[in-house]
């Protein structure tokens, strides 16, 4: 009787570990039977094309412009997106304050969430519904003002409204700060969803607080409530970003991969910010980042639905490769931003192929 007790108890402790990340849920089903998502593309950059003015909360159409919403979210299922981000990257207390609408929260993500679920069960096959959530904006203590505690509870309120609105995973991302992403993690688990976070690795293959691929992979490997995949977004180019990518898979990784670039550079042109990716380079983006190792591949800012079909098209149609090196990465999707990956500085791995390079927030 003693020995099924402790039994018991060792499975019941190691199930609580994983709750929310877990068999059971939907991203890890499809994970488990596919050997790649294609995931949505960017946000802000369809919304601005609709008509949202810069500044503006986006999260407010989900409530007053419902129907460009949907418009948003079905553009990437018809592209043939497997999962899509909700309209809440900024859904969070502190960012909607600077709107008068820090008491909207639950309101806001519920309904960014509810009609993502009405455009993916409509969809006639399976749709993940991944509830957006980014960086509150604040600095976290001691630097900044933005406590543990404070940060848990932001992200936990999110987390409850887009869990009430049927989200199928919470998805974190862009965000710097370790801290962040561990607050993230813990209110993941007081919401008992299941979740995925990315970085965005923007600063000579760091993160902005300075974290490399290498520490972020040993930084997820140590949550107790680990998000079923991890990866990059945004960044300063597709190139940079499967640099990092190798850095995950080179760290020993055993979540699944995301990986979520830019569509090209953006450029200043006639008033307005444009990104120079075609959806033949993107192509070729989604290609490498599969052959780099990569699990669930989508874009960031300025991916538009065209992009995503010609992504699509290249994973159905081109066989999976050998893992790239750095100059077949240049070669279809250009230069570095930087000579280094950040990881031959700081202790967490040695100088490898992944410091030779050449020349160059999910909107």
């Amino acid at each position: 009787m003693r020995e099924a007790l402790s039994a018991f108890w060792l499975f019941q402790g190691a199930r609580d570990d994983v709750k929310g990340a877990g068999m059971s849920d939907a991203l890890t089903d499809m994970l488990n039977s596919r050997d790649w998502i294609l995931a949505d593309g960017a946000t802000g950059t369809n919304l601005f094309n609709m008509g949202l003015a810069s500044g503006d909360a986006p999260e407010l159409w989900n409530v007053d412009e419902p129907d460009k919403i949907r418009a948003l979210y079905r553009g990437a299922v018809e592209a043939g997106s497997d999962l899509f981000l909700t309209n809440t990257f900024g859904g969070n207390a502190s960012r909607l304050k600077l709107h008068d609408a820090q008491s909207r929260v639950h309101e806001l993500n519920r309904r960014g969430a509810e009609l993502g679920r009405e455009i993916a069960d409509s969809a006639g096959r399976k749709i993940i519904v991944a509830g957006s959530v980014g960086p509150t904006g604040d600095i976290m203590a001691p630097m900044g003002p933005l406590t543990h505690e404070l940060a848990v509870e932001m992200f936990h309120e999110q987390a409850e409204g887009l869990k009430a609105g049927g989200a199928d995973v919470l998805w974190v991302e862009t965000i710097s700060a370790p801290e962040e992403y561990k607050a993230a993690a813990e209110a993941a688990a007081l919401a008992e969803m299941p979740w995925c976070g990315t970085m965005s690795f923007d600063t000579a293959g760091r993160t902005m607080m300075g974290v490399t691929s290498a520490a972020m992979a040993q930084m997820v490997g140590k949550l107790k409530h680990k998000p079923i995949a991890f990866g990059a977004n945004c960044g300063v180019g597709a190139s940079d970003l499967l640099r990092t990518v190798l850095g995950f898979v080179e760290a020993g990784a055993d979540q699944p991969i995301i990986a979520k670039g830019n569509a090209g550079i953006p450029k200043y042109v006639d008033g307005a910010i444009h990104y120079d990716g075609t959806p033949d380079l993107m192509a070729e983006y989604a290609v490498l980042a599969r052959d780099c190792g990569a699990r669930i591949i989508g874009g960031c800012c300025g991916t538009m639905p065209e992009h995503l079909r010609a992504m699509r098209h290249a994973l159905e149609t081109r066989e999976a490769g050998p893992k790239p090196e750095l100059e077949q990465i240049q070669a279809a999707l250009g230069g570095f931003s930087s000579a280094v990956d950040g990881t031959e500085t700081d202790g967490t791995g040695p100088v490898s192929r992944r410091t030779r390079a050449g020349g160059r927030r999910r909107s």
